[in-house]
This record gives C-alpha cells, sequence and structure tokens, in this order.
C-alpha cells in the first residue's frame, strides 16, 4: 500500500513539473517577444533580448548597502512574489535594481518566485497557470512580501522613497501604504 502511494505521489511531482513551463517566451504576429509564466533571472531576464534592459539597469544601478544592512537578516525570514511584466517600462526599470539589492543582502533566491505577465490585449496581465488570481494585480511590478504564509504588504509599481527604503520600512513593520493602494489586497 505504501509503495502504490509513493508511486502515485512521485507520479503527480513529475507531472506537476513537467507541466509547468519556465521562461515561457511568446511572440506575437508582430514579431513582440514578452515572457509569460514562471520565470528566472539566469535563464530568462539575463537570456534573449531582455538581458539588454536588465544588465544596463541592474549593473547601474547603485545599491545603498547602509539601507540593506539594516534588513539584511531580517529579508531571509520573508518570501517575495513578484509579479512583472518584460513588456512594461516600469518592471524593466525596477526589477533589475529589486533584483540587485536582494544579491547584496545575499537573500535565498529560492525564496523569490517571479511571475511575467502577459501583454497581449486578450490576455493582459495574466499568466498562463494564473498565479495572480485572487492577488489584486493591478500594476506591474508588483513586489509582494509574505511570511508565515501571509501577505505583510507590497510595494506597488514603483517605490515610495526608494526600493531599499520601503523594504526597510515593510520589514521593521512600520506603517507603509504602497503605491496605487488600491491595488492592496485586503488583509
Amino acid at each position: 500500500m505504501k509503495s502504490i502511494y509513493l508511486f502515485l505521489c512521485l507520479l503527480l511531482c513529475s507531472t506537476l513539473s513537467i507541466s509547468q513551463n519556465i521562461n515561457q517566451e511568446i511572440v506575437t504576429d508582430g514579431g513582440k517577444q514578452f515572457l509569460v509564466g514562471k520565470i528566472n533571472v539566469e535563464d530568462g531576464l539575463k537570456s534573449g533580448p531582455y538581458k539588454t534592459w536588465y544588465n544596463k539597469n541592474h549593473d547601474s544601478y547603485d545599491v545603498n548597502k547602509k539601507i540593506v544592512s539594516g534588513f539584511k537578516t531580517n529579508l531571509s525570514n520573508y518570501k517575495i512574489l513578484l509579479f512583472m511584466g518584460t513588456w512594461c517600462g516600469d518592471s524593466k526599470r525596477e526589477v533589475p535594481k529589486f533584483i540587485k539589492i536582494l544579491e547584496t543582502a545575499n537573500y535565498p533566491m529560492e525564496n523569490l518566485k517571479i511571475v511575467a505577465l502577459d501583454g497581449r490585449k486578450s490576455l493582459y496581465k495574466t499568466s498562463p497557470t494564473g498565479e495572480e488570481w485572487g492577488l489584486q494585480i493591478k500594476r506591474i511590478p508588483t513586489f509582494i512580501f509574505i511570511k508565515n504564509g501571509k501577505e505583510v504588504n507590497r510595494i506597488v509599481e514603483s517605490p515610495i522613497e526608494s526600493l531599499e527604503r520601503d523594504i526597510h520600512t515593510i520589514l521593521t513593520n512600520k506603517p507603509y501604504t504602497p503605491n496605487y493602494a488600491s491595488a492592496m489586497k485586503s488583509k
């Protein structure tokens, strides 16, 4: 009986891993390229046409290391869910900076989940597997900070002060209202 249960669990896990494409690319009839669904930095953002804007905005950003040192230890207690569009100007500007901040903080990148949303009119701001469903993703990028399985807060589209200061405010449980607070999930 245990072997049947184990076999079914392995079959389910392998089916799920096969069905979840990572770094899935869409090319429209007009030739526009963008990623959809779960993506990663190495094989997604640092490849193809995305690497041009990603590398430029990542490499040119000067992280405020003093602020990062103030939240570095606490940050690892959070999972981060990031919704973006590789076609979106705000995402192209903010996401590389955010990733560089995480790298500076030695954040465990396995705790970061990046979901690229569709840019086509008929599927606008959706993902192939619906990760955005119920999360009130109205503007992107949206950086959601999760602790103990619950959303603590989020940065929506752009920071209020700076990414480092906003992250510090969120992680120290100080009052923080993101841009477009109406996009905030009701708690």
